[in-house]
């Protein structure tokens, strides 16, 4: 009598001498990779404050789009998830449907950096860049697409300077921090955020990570790893596996007084829906925000569940609001298959709908 899980010695021996070829393989493959490095497009500075450096990307044609895109991405990782690989690059399919793309880069905080606040990153940092924009072009107010941490920032910053957004696009930006199905949320609810900047500091980017990690341990920890020996003879599969880990593991630091602020704020405070979010002196509503905005949100996000971003239609003052709801992850949302071929065209078509 056999059970549906009996298995053959032929089949083990079989799954074992495949794991051996695999294995074998693997050796020479590995020989055979170069370091691996993210971003694909060709980009140029165009203005700096300190560490944090303004990027304009180039692409294959000259831009047909009238008013130009900055990007805002996250303090927590490198802002190049956009422009991972030739393959897998929001950016790209952006430029190749005329659009003329800009990016915040903030740089790695260190020592110096630690008493940065969110009115540095709001109103000098992305203030800073938008101002060089509008002035480089002589118009009154840009396009912002503003991505998870980015797209926070980018409300606030819109809600504060709605003469200075033209049209806004938040991406698996969280809005309402307190959903049932939140878990980093109900993680940094309770925590002392004073006891924990004030003995650290700044924020390693290594904790950071861990705290991201075991969101998902099984799939995080063992899983990927161990889906890594059935791409171990595939050379462009390797190499795409490194550079995710890559980006992955090149995270910066967190500016220990606007980690602070951000936690109490929106973490702790849900300064979105219950008020009282302050940057500066200035109090953020997001009822001042009253350009068209497209919300864009992965059903199978586990960091910014679409629960959490789609309250953001209930508190915009906008009358013109668009939402998107993308099939698949918080990454997958940049550099799936399905993503280069849906988001690019979606955000195209709903900003050339709004072109001057």
């Amino acid at each position: 009598m056999h059970g549906p899980l009996d298995i053959s010695a032929k089949a083990m021996a079989d799954e074992a001498l495949r794991m051996q070829q695999k294995l074998a393989a693997g050796l020479q493959t590995l020989r055979e990779v170069d370091d691996v490095d993210y971003g694909a497009t060709e980009r140029e500075e165009v203005w700096r404050d300190g560490k944090v450096v303004l990027y304009r990307f180039r692409g294959e044609g000259t831009p047909t789009a009238q008013v130009p895109l900055l990007i805002a991405y996250a303090l927590v990782n490198r802002p190049y998830m956009v422009d991972l690989q030739a393959d897998r690059s929001l950016v790209k399919g952006l430029l190749a449907r005329g659009e003329d793309v800009y990016i915040i880069d903030w740089g790695y905080p260190d020592r110096s950096d630690r008493f940065l606040t969110l009115e540095d990153y709001i109103e000098r940092f992305l203030g800073g860049a938008v101002d060089h924009l509008r002035a480089t072009f002589d118009i009154d107010a840009v396009n912002l697409l503003g991505i998870c941490q980015g797209g926070t920032f980018s409300l606030c910053y819109a809600a504060l300077h709605p003469d200075k957004v033209r049209n806004l696009i938040t991406m698996v930006t969280p809005v309402d921090f307190h959903t049932d199905d939140n878990m980093l949320s109900n993680w940094t609810r309770d925590i002392d955020v004073d006891l924990f900047v004030d003995t650290l500091g700044n924020v390693p980017a290594d904790l950071m990570n861990l705290c991201y990690l075991t969101l998902k341990p099984w799939r995080l920890f063992v899983q990927k790893y161990i889906g890594l020996v059935d791409i171990l003879d595939d050379r462009k599969a390797i190499e795409d596996f490194l550079r995710m880990e890559k980006w992955i593991f090149d995270s910066p630091d967190q500016a220990g007084e606007a980690f602070r602020q951000f936690i109490k704020q929106f973490y702790q405070g849900n300064g979105f829906v219950e008020g009282g979010i302050v940057i500066g002196e200035n109090e953020v509503h997001l009822g001042m925000v009253e350009m068209p905005v497209l919300n864009i949100f992965a059903e199978q996000d586990h960091l910014v569940p679409p629960s959490a971003s789609r309250p953001l239609q209930g508190l915009v003052g906008s009358q013109d609001y668009s939402e998107l709801s993308f099939r698949g992850g918080h990454i997958g949302i940049y550099v799936s298959g399905r993503a280069q071929k849906e988001v690019p065209t979606a955000i195209h078509d709903w900003l050339a709908a709004r072109a001057p």
